[in-house]
């Protein structure tokens, strides 16, 4: 059966405020439009922490589950509870590698944590995953340097632009500022 898939998400650090902003696509497979609305960005401990996810869907639903059991965890420290996740894999305490990535962020951190145990906090606060992730990338960088816009407008028109040229990423845009 094919697998299904999620897309592009973009974030911007900027004035004080992350976003994370995502697409709606869920491909089925390389050829099939399966859903246009799906949500891959959303808050978890109690609003103070924004997710977003790529990849294989049930991977990275599976991925964002045990990142929050971290986060719980270690009472919302977001460093400690990247690392924590990926020194599972580091010991071979989780049984497989998830075809998933996700990016998150807090009030201080933004961070991308892949489904096999890395964990980078980006270059210049900003960064993008998935299909669609360095068209998003490109364009966020160049809004960043040569506007005024904030971080959210940023990540949404980074995400618009990717929508327009990979075919695996729509322009159905939700953003989480924290």
């Amino acid at each position: 059966m094919p697998e299904f898939r999620g897309t592009t998400i973009c974030a911007v650090k900027k004035g004080g405020e992350t976003a994370i902003a995502g697409d709606g696509q869920v491909t089925m497979g390389e050829s099939v439009i399966f859903k246009n609305s799906a949500v891959k960005v959303r808050r978890i401990y109690g609003g103070k922490v924004v997710l977003g996810f790529a990849g294989s869907v049930s991977d990275a639903f599976s991925l964002s589950e045990k990142f929050e059991g971290m986060l719980n965890k270690f009472s919302g420290n977001l460093m400690r509870s990247a690392v924590e996740l990926a020194e599972l894999w580091r010991n071979d305490k989780l049984p497989r590698r998830l075809e998933a990535m996700m990016i998150v962020a807090d009030k201080d951190q933004l961070l991308i944590i892949s489904g096999n145990g890395e964990v980078i906090e980006p270059d210049g606060g900003v960064c993008a995953i998935g299909s669609g992730g360095n068209y998003a990338l490109a364009a966020a960088r160049a809004l960043l340097q040569e506007t005024d816009y904030s971080a959210k407008e940023i990540a949404s028109k980074a995400l618009k632009i990717a929508s327009e040229i990979c075919v695996f990423t729509n322009d159905h845009i939700v953003v989480e500022v924290v």
